[in-house]
């Protein structure tokens, strides 16, 4: 018997449902391979089609600082009034805010976040009125002051405002030693709500 006359009995003899499975696995890997392709095709359309956000920031210094107060015993009016005595814990704070789209950015407000035992507890910074009037009342915190930031600032693209806030807390420096966290939000007009972090940790005074 030739070999050509070989062929086609060996193609005979081969078992039932081999040659199918041989063409099936073909269009398996040709299958898999397409979707791989498809998969990275998309990552990629979805990576080059997002934009970074507008702002970005960092809170790089906290000092909190402990103070025990009393209320005045006598009002505007100098009429006598009850006394009332509170711990307090005043949170001085360095914040950078960075504007890193082609539009201005507006800033409304920035808060100070505690977070204890029973909640978050939060608090403006003050306005920069209020910041030099603290210094004014208490000199003893000379060495803490610094250029504060202006609420309703607006920061134009590309570039950075920084500076320093002051947010008050009335709780015992127990309280806050036993505190979960300590996070910042940042608002702005129109844009979403920042949230930070300080990057070292907190000096107490």
């Amino acid at each position: 018997m030739s070999l050509l006359q070989q062929n086609p009995s060996a193609v005979e003899d081969a078992p039932p449902g081999e040659e199918l499975t041989k063409g099936s696995s073909h269009i398996v890997w040709a299958s898999l391979i397409a979707a791989i392709v498809v998969t990275i095709a998309i990552a990629v359309y979805v990576i080059a089609g997002q934009k970074p956000p507008a702002s970005t920031g960092e809170v790089t210094r906290v000092v909190a600082h402990f103070m025990h107060r009393e209320t005045p015993s006598f009002d505007a009016s100098g009429a006598p009034m009850p006394k009332e005595e509170f711990d307090q814990v005043l949170l001085f704070s360095h914040v950078k805010l960075n504007n890193q789209s082609k539009q201005p950015l507006f800033l409304r407000q920035i808060m100070a976040n505690v977070t204890l035992a029973d909640g978050i507890h939060s608090s403006y910074a003050a306005t920069p009125t209020d910041y030099e009037r603290l210094f004014t009342f208490y000199p003893d915190l000379a060495p803490l002051h610094g250029k504060s930031i202006a609420i309703e600032e607006t920061i134009p693209a590309g570039h950075t405002l920084e500076g320093d806030i002051v947010s008050s807390f009335r709780m015992t420096k127990e309280e806050w030693q036993g505190r979960k966290g300590v996070d910042y939000s940042v608002s702005f007009r129109y844009q979403p709500e920042m949230k930070l972090t300080p990057a070292s940790p907190v000096t107490e005074q």
